[in-house]
């Protein structure tokens, strides 16, 4: 089977592709590269080229496997729907208060990278990085130190192909990569299926991911700041300052841009990715370590960095423990009723609104992604929720909408949407919450691996 056509005329003709570049890695380097796209990055593969059928089993974009890969990575399926395997479960934070404060959260991921390079236990970390090649894009990078890990500290919030950085790896080295949902579960199909440069990476570490944005969103966000298009960018963080941090534009005029990030926040109904949009991984639940932002009022309150960090591993927790031990990091033995509750809107957007936009997807004649899971018990007023959710989607990311969305000055936008936001969030909250604390799933074999 000519697998780089199908994987044409099924993923990336039909939207799918999740940009990450596994399938690249996985070609003749000569003949397959990662391109820019609005959305973020596609494939792009010579008239010769020849792909493995790995290529094909481990592609996020038609869907992976979920439960045949939790039952071969971990053993059985998970007890808890909503965040995967769990070994142990804290909230904390890097006690290196540089660390911290140079991360998007508390510093956890960062803390930990250092700490595996400086005790020798890998050779390198795949990081994504802004400001690669340009400063307003951005892509993966081989952190070597503690300088380099903390200059990749901080989130960027538009698609990135990680996987494609395995083609890079030196023979004989360890890894660690930091990588979302999708990239963390074909990572580790490539693992199992004996891929020898994926088996390179000692460590799958990665960030709770919501939702990415289209890369046409700052730009978008610069034009209502009346920024015009010609004027450069000169650096750009997505999470600058103290937490929860502020989006920060510098350009060569001279212009500075800072939107605090619940504000920027209103550019996600105008320019989500599909991709994030079909989705059901909310918790990465395919890493080593998985550490998201803490959200509940106890820790807002204090205005500092703190994350939910979930080890997913017994290798890790040691790790983990063996840091606590040594002042290297401060962690609270959390429970996973506690810590779900603090992204329980998120968890439900991923398993139960993404099954359902799926398959609305599918029947109205257009292709979308097979996990192999159906949630069970989805309720009428769930549904109806997810109708009013879908439309706003829609609605939203027509070129009209965008437009009048420049012309809307942030100062009125910003403060309406996280209002409107917040309210959203309490009205639609009973039944977004309503058997989550119990989610259940059906598995079944995906309707690709019938297909094949």
């Amino acid at each position: 089977m000519n697998y780089k056509i199908k994987l044409h005329s099924e993923v990336i003709d039909k939207n799918l592709c999740t940009g990450c570049g596994a399938c690249v890695a996985l070609a003749d380097p000569t003949m397959a590269r990662m391109i820019p796209c609005s959305a973020g990055v596609i494939p792009e593969f010579s008239s010769d080229c020849t792909l493995p059928e790995l290529a094909w089993t481990a592609c996020p974009g038609k869907g992976v496997d979920y439960p045949s890969l939790y039952k071969e990575h971990f053993g059985s399926l998970p007890s808890d729907w909503r965040v995967g395997h769990i070994d142990k479960l804290w909230t904390g934070n890097s006690a290196d208060p540089l660390i911290r404060r140079a991360g998007a959260s508390g510093g956890v991921t960062s803390a930990v990278l250092i700490y595996l390079l400086e005790t020798k236990q890998i050779d390198g970390a795949i990081l994504a990085r802004q400001g690669i090649p340009t400063a307003e894009q951005a892509s993966w990078f081989i952190a070597r130190n503690r300088e380099e890990v903390l200059a990749c500290a901080q989130s960027v919030y538009v698609p990135l192909s990680m996987l494609d950085s395995l083609r890079e790896l030196i023979p004989g080295e360890r890894y660690a990569m930091t990588c979302v949902p999708e990239q963390s579960a074909a990572l580790r199909v490539m693992q199992h299926a004996g891929d020898t440069r994926a088996r390179q990476i000692e460590y799958i570490l990665g960030p709770y991911t919501g939702t990415a944005l289209d890369r046409r969103a700052i730009r978008s966000l610069l034009r209502a700041n009346k920024v015009a298009d010609d004027d450069t960018i000169t650096s750009l963080k997505w999470r600058a300052g103290e937490w929860p941090g502020y989006l920060e534009a510098i350009t060569a005029s001279g212009r500075v841009i800072r939107s605090k990030k619940v504000y920027y926040n209103f550019l996600i109904p105008f320019f989500v990715t599909q991709t994030s949009l079909q989705s059901m991984d909310f918790a990465n639940e395919f890493t080593d370590l998985s550490v998201g932002d803490a959200w509940s009022p106890k820790f807002e309150s204090l205005g500092q960095g703190f994350s939910v960090v979930a080890s997913r591993t017994q290798k890790m927790t040691e790790i983990l423990e063996e840091m606590s031990a040594k002042g290297l990091l401060e962690l609270e033995q959390a429970e996973v009723l506690e810590a779900s509750a603090m992204h329980g809107h998120m968890i439900d957007f991923k398993k139960r609104g993404g099954y359902l936009r799926n398959q609305w997807r599918r029947k109205i004649g257009l292709a979308a992604p097979d996990y192999g899971i159906t949630p069970v018990g989805t309720t009428s007023s769930r549904i109806i929720v997810e109708v009013i959710i879908s439309s706003i989607f829609v609605l939203c990311r027509n070129p009209l909408a965008r437009w009048t969305m420049e012309h809307i000055p942030e100062s009125i936008l910003g403060p309406l949407f996280n209002n409107l936001r917040l309210a959203w969030k309490n009205a639609s909250k009973p039944a977004k919450r309503k058997g989550l604390k119990d989610l259940k799933m059906e598995c079944h074999q995906p309707s690709w691996s019938e297909a094949q």
